[in-house]
């Protein structure tokens, strides 16, 4: 193994277990003491608004913004409007 993954682990046991192995461990819900940490892009943007865990910090709010521009696609296609002789080929 060249890494190790701990997600959803008690802190102290992540630390317990960094301190132990000799290659690096990424955390993902596991505390501050592993070697990197990660976070699910999608988690990260807030692309899935109804998913909280604990460990999860949002650096942005975009699943509105995301929803919001679905729907105009949706009604450009619906309307004619999209796509236009400007995106043909």
């Amino acid at each position: 193994a060249f890494s190790l993954v701990l997600e959803l682990v008690p802190a102290a046991v992540s630390k317990a277990v960094t301190a132990a192995v000799a290659i690096p461990t990424i955390g993902i819900g596991a505390g501050a003491d592993c070697d990197g940490q990660v976070l699910v892009l999608h988690d990260l943007l807030g692309l899935n608004d109804n998913f909280r865990p604990k460990f999860l910090r949002r650096y942005a709010e975009l699943a509105g913004e995301v929803r919001s521009a679905v729907g105009r696609f949706a009604e450009d296609v619906r309307a004619g409007r999209y796509p236009g002789t400007e995106h043909s080929f």
